[in-house]
């Protein structure tokens, strides 16, 4: 009898210790915790992460490039960034150990955000007005190619450097005529300002000519290398995470109010949807899964990025992404 109780007591310490030694890693984002955000607490909350032996402490970021220096220096194992700014840093820190892994926003939410009573509704439009850019926004950095492949004269266009805080404000107030950002971001920032929708118009450049993808899961590389079924599991609950996401975005959003209790939670439900449905929902992903690229676009990215970048060094496709952690295309499938 009393070997009995030693031998369970045994098997609960273990079971224990088992379920106690979860690998901590940090998740750094590019941006506030906001609705597009709730995928990665409701992948906390429901479980994904802790079914993948992981518990992830994730950090909020202050603009496109934020979390790429945080993964490349080890701070944070992964992150969340925009492809294209990745692609730059990697050229200007030839070596860097970083990597896209999963791509997210499959089609890019870098747009042009105009105001119809101010004059803004197509991209010519920009010729002979004022637009506001904060220098980190990623969607600016993309505004070359975009000017490039729909032939704006830039030389007509005045840009007036603002900070992030300022720029939905500068639009509201009449001081720019329109600004880069992010679509779901700059909209509803309008909306809450009290511009009335019908006075907003949103030139996305995916539509306008881009063939660019937008922000994908970064990794470590060096992490990954000793790591590779860590990495895997991750990209696996984010996956899980977007797939509850999706099913219910209010209650995606609940995660987030959970550690901002001011959070204004239909707004950032809305904000959600609407980068679900521009952003990360999109043809391709329906038909192919969640998490990878076409690498005839992808190439093509590239070089409309060539177009306004000068690289130092001959860009290589394989050092700014990787599919190895994603795992079979019928798991990365939205139903």
């Amino acid at each position: 009898m009393i070997r009995r109780i030693m031998v369970m007591l045994s098997v609960l310490l273990l079971s224990g210790g088992m379920a106690s030694a979860q690998t901590a890693v940090n998740f750094a984002l590019d941006w506030k915790f906001e609705g597009p955000s709730g995928a990665y607490f409701s992948a906390i909350d429901e479980g994904h992460f802790a079914a993948e032996g992981l518990e992830v402490d994730i950090w909020a970021g202050q603009g496109s490039l934020d979390a790429i220096p945080k993964v490349a220096t080890g701070a944070a194992q992964f992150g969340f960034a925009d492809i294209n700014s990745l692609i730059k840093f990697l050229d200007q820190n030839q070596g860097a150990p970083v990597i896209g892994i999963m791509m997210v926003y499959d089609k890019p939410p870098f747009a042009v955000v105009g105001r119809k009573s101010l004059g803004v509704e197509v991209p010519k439009d920009l010729e002979g007005r004022i637009l506001g850019a904060p220098p980190p926004d990623g969607a600016w950095a993309q505004f070359p190619a975009f000017a490039s492949a729909n032939n704006l004269d830039v030389s007509k266009i005045t840009v007036e450097p603002v900070g992030f805080p300022t720029r939905e404000p500068s639009l509201a107030e009449g001081v720019v005529h329109a600004i880069t950002g992010f679509s779901f971001s700059s909209y509803l920032n309008l909306v809450r300002l009290g511009i009335p929708e019908e006075d907003i118009t949103t030139i996305l450049m995916a539509d306008y000519g881009l063939q660019l993808y937008g922000n994908s899961i970064i990794v470590n590389t060096e992490y990954a290398a000793e790591n590779p079924e860590v990495v895997s599991g991750f990209v696996r609950a984010i996956i899980n995470g977007w797939k509850s996401a999706l099913a219910d975005p209010a209650k995606s959003v609940d995660s987030i109010a959970e550690r901002n209790p001011a959070l204004d939670k239909d707004l950032e439900t809305w904000r959600l949807n609407l980068a679900i449905d521009a952003n990360v929902y999109t043809d391709y992903v329906q038909a192919n899964g969640m998490g990878n690229i076409d690498a005839d676009r992808f190439q093509a990215s590239i070089d409309q990025l060539a177009e306004n970048y000068e690289f130092t060094n001959d860009p290589d496709p394989s050092l700014y992404f990787t599919d190895e952690y994603l795992g079979d295309a019928e798991s990365r499938m939205i139903k």
